[in-house]
C-alpha cells in the first residue's frame, strides 16, 4: 500500500484523497470484491450512486475491508427524481441504509435536471442533510457554470466540488476556471475518455518512453492537474496499477502535449442542460 497518496482539502476544511475508485457499471457479484481490492491496494476513495444499483454491495465491500470507517472517504449521489426537499432527505437516508453506513463525506446532486427547475430545493436538502452530519461535504455533479453561480446567488453556498466529465479529449478549461475562482475542486469522471484515449498515439508515446501503462499516464496527468479522479474498475489488476502513480511524473513537455488534445467535440456523455431522465 502506497503512503504518499496525496489528499485535496475541500473549502469547507475536509480532505477528500485525490485519487478514489469509480463503481458506475460494476454491478452484482463483482462489486464487494472489487471494493475490497482497491482498498487493499491503499485506496480510501469509494465513489458510487443511487443509480447505479451497487451501494448495497459497495456497503459489503466496505464492511468486510477491515479498515476504520473514518480512513475512508464514501461518496454517494441524489438521482433526478428525487429533488424535492423531503424526498431528497429521505433519499439520502435509504443510500445511509443500503451502504450500511451513519453518514457518507460527500454527497452529490447527480445532475442539474435544469427543466424541472427543482435542483435549487435539492441544493437547499443538501445544506440541511450537512448541518445535521449524515453529509459530511456536500457538492454537485455536471453542472454548468451557470447551474453553480445560480447556487451561490439564491443560498449563498456553493459545493466543495463538481464532479464532470473530463479527460485529454475533453478538458473542460472554462468550467474549471470557474471552480478555481470559487474555491470548488474539479473531479473528473470517465478520466480516461471511456477508453478512447488509451489508444491516442500520444499518449502511447508517452506511455512507452515513461515505461508506465497509457492509463497511468492519462491518470497522473489529471493528478499534475489537481483534479480529483476515480476511475472504474473490477479488475483487480487494474485497480492496483490504477493506483501505482505515486513514482510517475510528467514534466512540462509532457503535459503540453497532452493540453493539444483537447477537442471541440470531445463529450462522451450527456449535455448537463438537455440531460432529462427522471425514472430512478
Amino acid at each position: 500500500m502506497s503512503s504518499n497518496q496525496p489528499y485535496l482539502t475541500f473549502y469547507d476544511g475536509r480532505r477528500t484523497p485525490q485519487l478514489g475508485l469509480g463503481t458506475w457499471q460494476v454491478t452484482g457479484d463483482a462489486t464487494a470484491p472489487a471494493v475490497q481490492a482497491a482498498i487493499e491496494a491503499g485506496y480510501r476513495a469509494i465513489d458510487t450512486a443511487y443509480i447505479y444499483y451497487n451501494e448495497t454491495e459497495v456497503g459489503q465491500g466496505i464492511a468486510q475491508s477491515g479498515v476504520p470507517r473514518e480512513d475512508l472517504f464514501i461518496t454517494t449521489k441524489l438521482w433526478n427524481n428525487r429533488h424535492e426537499l423531503d424526498s431528497a432527505k429521505s433519499a439520502l437516508q435509504e443510500s445511509l441504509d443500503r451502504l450500511q453506513l451513519d453518514y457518507v463525506d460527500l454527497y452529490l446532486i447527480h445532475w442539474p435536471v435544469p427543466k424541472e427547475k427543482m435542483y435549487l430545493q435539492a441544493w437547499e436538502a443538501l445544506i440541511q442533510m450537512r448541518d445535521d452530519g449524515r453529509a459530511k461535504s456536500i457538492g454537485v455533479c455536471n453542472f454548468n457554470a451557470d447551474h453553480l453561480q445560480n447556487l451561490l446567488d439564491k443560498t449563498g453556498v456553493l459545493p466543495v466540488v463538481n464532479q464532470i466529465e473530463l479527460h485529454p479529449y475533453f478538458q473542460q478549461t472554462e468550467l474549471c476556471a470557474y471552480h478555481a475562482d470559487h474555491g470548488i475542486l474539479t473531479e473528473a469522471w470517465s478520466p480516461l475518455g471511456q477508453g478512447q484515449v488509451l489508444t491516442d498515439p500520444v499518449i502511447q508515446e508517452l506511455a512507452h518512453q515513461l515505461q508506465a501503462s497509457p492509463a497511468q499516464v492519462i491518470l497522473r496527468w489529471h493528478i499534475q492537474m489537481g483534479h480529483i479522479v476515480i476511475p472504474k474498475s473490477a479488475n483487480p489488476d487494474r485497480i492496483r496499477e490504477n493506483f501505482n502513480l505515486w513514482n510517475l511524473h510528467l514534466d512540462d513537455a509532457a503535459m503540453a502535449r497532452i493540453a493539444t488534445l483537447n477537442k471541440a467535440d470531445g463529450r462522451i456523455g450527456p449535455e448537463p442542460e438537455l440531460f432529462h431522465v427522471m425514472k430512478g
